[in-house]
């Protein structure tokens, strides 16, 4: 009998965010500092918390999530596992979040075979759609591609109207090289929706099937309903991006900051369009105006890009002293890795 670790949130995708009110407990304010991406700073009051005698599971928990933020994936497994075992034996909310932070660090150790164990527990005792996805995700990494199509297929028949499962099912296929698979799950989306289906989500799935301009005129339409849309922007610049329109995607970027001058994520688009472009200086000038917004989800692509348009900009003693900082913060993250033995040889 396979043993049940009893989150709802991917460590890599989301950060943990704390609830509204004070902070009582450094534990608290340890998981604050995993929202900021301040995991070194986290892991300094979850000892605090321990010195304090917190509740000691809670405390291996932030841990964990903080090890994984540092991609530690082996101290983050122990200390899931730590948290774990300090269960009074009733599966609770907690349990099934700390059992799915635990099937990604298996997935970062590449022991895939204990992550596929670990979400076919938690189907065993709740039938989630992430779940299924999420298993068949590792199945495709052990290459059981017939297992992991059952579980993509169950995942969407236990949500048909979520839009974004069909997407990340598409990406897991077509990373795997099942491109035409993932396309199925696509055209089903959009024959299923029919006249239901925003403009929005109708433009998403033609980006990605690569219909670019079919895309970009569904974006556009959505654009017009809602130009606050972050996602509707994004979506609508990189489709131009993709045909090879630098100028106009840049137009849309800024044209959104224009009105919303704190969003993190699409300042990031617009300096990787700037770039693409050869505008190394512009891409910089957009990288730190995205930091200045204080948006901590962003902050890691923003640093990574940061150091990548000094290096173009062939300033790189700079590029040098921030790839260093970021692997304080980073120190297993392979491509910052093999950034910083680029550099050194510079």
């Amino acid at each position: 009998m396979k043993k049940f670790y009893p989150s709802a949130l991917l460590a890599m995708a989301c950060i943990f965010l704390v609830g509204c009110g004070s902070v009582n407990t450094k534990t608290e304010e340890g998981m604050q500092q995993i929202s900021a991406l301040q995991y070194s700073d986290a892991l300094v009051l979850f000892d605090d918390a321990q010195k304090a005698g917190e509740n000691p599971r809670l405390i291996a928990r932030g841990r964990g999530i903080a090890y994984l933020g540092q991609t530690d994936y082996e101290a983050a497994r122990d200390a899931f596992l730590e948290s774990l075992s300090l269960s009074k034996g009733i599966v609770g909310d907690v349990d099934f979040d700390i059992n799915y932070y635990l099937a990604d660090a298996y997935i970062g150790l590449g022991d895939y075979e204990s992550a596929e164990e670990t979400y076919t527990a938690i189907i065993g005792l709740e039938k989630e759609p992430r779940a299924y996805y999420l298993r068949g995700k590792v199945r495709l990494l052990m290459e059981s591609y017939t297992l992991a199509k059952e579980d993509f297929d169950r995942a969407v028949q236990l949500s048909p109207k979520d839009i974004e499962m069909f997407i990340n099912i598409y990406k897991a296929l077509a990373d795997n090289g099942y491109t035409q698979a993932g396309e199925e799950y696509l055209n089903f989306a959009l024959s299923e929706g029919g006249k239901t289906i925003s403009s929005l989500n109708e433009g998403k799935i033609y980006y990605y099937l690569g219909r670019y301009q079919t895309a970009a005129a569904s974006l556009e339409e959505a654009r017009s309903a809602n130009g606050d849309d972050a996602e509707a922007s994004l979506y609508l610049g990189r489709s131009y991006e993709a045909v090879g329109e630098y100028n106009y995607a840049s137009n849309v970027y800024e044209s959104y900051l224009a009105r919303k001058p704190d969003a993190a994520a699409v300042y990031n688009q617009l300096a990787l369009c700037k770039m693409a472009m050869g505008d190394y200086e512009g891409a910089l000038e957009s990288i730190q105006s995205g930091m200045q917004t204080g948006d901590q989800t962003c902050m890691k692509s923003l640093s990574f890009n940061e150091i990548v348009a000094y290096e173009y900009l062939g300033e790189f003693k700079k590029a040098q002293a921030l790839i260093n900082a970021y692997l304080d913060g980073y120190p297993a993250d392979e491509e910052a890795l093999r950034e910083q033995i680029f550099l050194q040889t510079r």
